[in-house]
């Protein structure tokens, strides 16, 4: 969702006795190598640092490929390298992969990785308790055998085509059996960089490990991670030089001033496989009604919604699919922008006059864009509350307990679809038809008929609006302009320190 959220999901947490009692319980490590460390701008802080218990994006910012490693990495261009795994293979039938494990790897605390760690990390993904948001994955997997140290095979129950991509997430962060428990407050991984002080509501940072198994080619020694929300105290602290980097940062009005100052800025525009949305709790009456859920989303002019909510830097979809990802089906006519149509829906379904929540988390693009999404509302007789809440509002009560009517949120994360075959997934879809449609697709290791099946499902959950997608945001980096290694296209939230560089 951005939930595995957002234009991230995350919690500004309260400065108190509870962030420096963590600063003072973190290890005490060698020194980092010597270079020119960098303060990089995050727009919320993570509520934990366990990405694998907990569904903020902004978790995996921090953490993801600097402190906690999964086996395979995201690239730029959307595939899986070799990270912890060296090299993998998949039968004919995509349902056993085996996996050649990097040797000599270690965790910060010394313990060893090796296959044992890989096994232990995926039987904990998948259990009844685990509060992995991508449970669903690792649930997947029949069998793990771990025939030497250095080889894992996982048997899976249906195919999995992208299972490489997949792994290379957050939530398949490969986490030391015995220190596992305490990974929210203390990661311990295999990363190049090791959480060195947290002070809660104001920053984060980490510090180059020594220990990592290629030290030399870390050239940060050390990152503060500045949690900043207000956009224009984002853009005060670029320009003030208190920020080096603000990947995602919401400064699309004040480009001009970046733009204007080549030498000391850069400035880049990257996609992204995110989907902007406003959600529907179907559990609420009366918007189990179909009819009420398309009359919602013909309501809402997308155009407008990206003007508002990011300036401009977004691009409309009618599904829950970017127009770069594999597969794509263009459902944009479906639930098009038409009040008429909207008005005469919700009277088939007796539900004029409705009054609903509308609920905002704290990130501008949905304090921004939910004003006038509740304005589009009421232009067909449509009353929507607004109720602006914190980050830790909107994980408990939107996200766990739903509480909720209607929310605005970015999912960033890539692989997400299946999500609606989840009928505990806070959206509370529930459809026999479109379940037997994501089994099919989801048992076919044919690609051409999986990639027939994708496109039904993306039009079915168009027509069944199970949301009112409204688009793919265009996310905006500045930074110093001797700051290299930058992403310029964005497959998933991730800051990987380990290419950065100065000029």
């Amino acid at each position: 969702m951005d939930t595995s959220l957002d234009r991230r999901r995350f919690h500004r947490l309260s400065i108190g006795a509870v962030g420096a009692s963590l600063g003072a319980a973190l290890p005490a490590f060698a020194q980092a190598p010597g270079g020119r460390p960098l303060v990089l701008g995050m727009t919320l802080e993570p509520p934990g640092l366990d990405p694998t218990a907990g569904a903020a994006a902004a978790i995996g910012e921090i953490v993801l490929y600097n402190v906690l490693e999964p086996l395979t990495k995201v690239a730029e261009d959307g595939s899986a390298k070799p990270l912890l795994a060296l090299r993998w293979s998949a039968s004919a039938d995509q349902k056993t992969w085996t996996f050649t494990l990097r040797p000599g790897v270690r965790f910060h605390n010394g313990a060893p990785f090796d296959a044992t760690a890989v096994k232990f990390s995926f039987e904990r993904a998948a259990a009844p308790n685990s509060l992995n948001k991508d449970r669903r994955v690792f649930e997947n997997i029949a069998a793990i055998a771990t025939p030497d140290p250095l080889t894992a095979v996982l048997t899976l129950r249906h195919p999995e085509p992208d299972l490489p991509a997949l792994l290379a997430q957050a939530t398949a962060v490969i986490v030391e059996p015995g220190s596992a428990a305490g990974n929210a407050q203390n990661p311990v991984g295999t990363g190049p960089y090791r959480v060195a002080q947290w002070q809660r509501g104001a920053s984060l940072t980490v510090a180059a490990w020594p220990g990592f198994r290629d030290a030399a080619s870390i050239r940060i020694p050390r990152v503060q991670f500045r949690f900043i929300g207000e956009p224009a105290a984002q853009v005060a602290a670029l320009l003030a030089g208190d920020v080096d980097a603000f990947p995602r940062v919401a400064a699309a009005r004040a480009l001009s001033q970046f733009k204007a100052q080549p030498r000391r800025f850069q400035v880049i525009t990257a996609s992204s496989r995110a989907k902007t949305i406003l959600a529907i709790n179907h559990q609420r009456p009366p918007l189990g009604d179909v009819r009420v859920r398309r009359a919602i989303a013909m309501a809402i002019d997308r155009k407008a919604v990206i003007q508002a909510s990011a300036d401009g830097y977004g691009v409309p979809i009618g599904s829950f699919v970017t127009p770069d990802a594999p597969g794509y089906v263009d459902c944009t006519a479906i639930n098009a922008y038409d009040p008429a149509a909207a008005k005469a829906l919700l009277a088939q379904a007796k539900a004029t006059g409705l009054s609903l929540s509308l609920k905002l988390p704290p990130v501008p693009y949905a304090r921004q864009g939910g004003e006038l999404i509740a304005a589009q509302l009421a232009a067909v007789g449509i009353t929507a509350r607004i109720e602006q809440i914190e980050w830790a509002q909107w994980l408990s009560s939107v996200y766990g307990s739903k509480a909720y009517d209607l929310t605005v949120i970015a999912h960033v994360e890539p692989y997400d679809f299946g999500n609606f075959a989840r009928a505990d997934y806070y959206w509370g879809y529930r459809s026999a038809a479109f379940n037997a449609l994501y089994e099919r697709m989801q048992g076919s290791a044919d690609p051409a008929e999986r990639a027939r099946l994708f496109g039904q499902a993306q039009r079915q959950v168009a027509e069944d609006a199970v949301a009112a997608f409204l688009y793919q945001p265009q996310w905006i980096t500045v930074a110093r302009a001797g700051l290299k290694g930058l992403w310029s296209r964005t497959p998933l939230f991730a800051n990987d320190l380990s290419a950065l560089s100065w000029a």
